[in-house]
């Protein structure tokens, strides 16, 4: 009995060493440190480099828990739209809760980009993220997906719309407010649905 409480008590304490490690991670990236090293990471945390070592093995693997970070605190963000609201309303609402979604994984992205090339947990982070914004768009706006002349393009086109690559090129590269980046995203939806009623 003794054995057990003591083998649940290392247990909890390793699995708050390691939410204390991803937490460090997390706040890194919001702060704009968006390459740290595994030094930093533990200075962050508190801990050692071995301790970070011990807790997650290697980079990889804490880029995994990272990411799962991000998809709880994306999905948190998350709104229901009920499809059969009129169009307009369903753009403001899909367009607006995007907008919040965006600017919160603007950190996550923005590290990602960084280095993507040499992880495929960031890769596959990618694709995922792609693909539930995807199935959002088909279900929010299935209606006029349905009756297009071309769905899957529609679909294509208002993912690249309501993308973080867009995002992206509109709030950093050119300097728009986030307010200006969802009226532009807005306006997109607009166009791309009017001729879908």
């Amino acid at each position: 009995m003794e054995g057990s409480r003591q083998t649940d008590g290392r247990v909890r304490r390793a699995e708050r060493t390691r939410a204390s490690i991803v937490d460090a991670h997390v706040r890194l990236l919001r702060e704009g440190t968006l390459k740290p090293s595994a030094k930093t990471i533990a200075e962050a945390a508190g801990v050692s480099v071995r301790t970070l070592w011990l807790a997650f093995g290697d980079m990889e693997s804490l880029f995994a828990q990272t990411v799962a970070y991000w998809f709880v605190s994306d999905d948190a963000l998350a709104v229901v739209i009920d499809p059969a609201l009129e169009l307009e309303q369903r753009i403001d609402r899909f367009c607006a809760a995007r907008a919040r979604r965006l600017t919160n994984i603007a950190p996550a992205a923005r590290a990602a980009q960084l280095m993507e090339a040499s992880s495929s947990t960031l890769r596959g982070s990618r694709r995922a993220h792609i693909e539930n914004v995807r199935v959002e768009i088909a279900e929010v706006f299935a209606a006029e997906i349905a009756v297009s002349a071309a769905p899957e393009t529609l679909c294509d086109a208002l993912l690249a719309a309501s993308s973080w690559n867009s995002w992206s090129i509109l709030h950093d590269d050119l300097g728009r407010t986030a307010e200006e980046c969802e009226t532009a995203m807005r306006r997109a939806f607009t166009a791309l649905l009017a001729g879908c009623r």
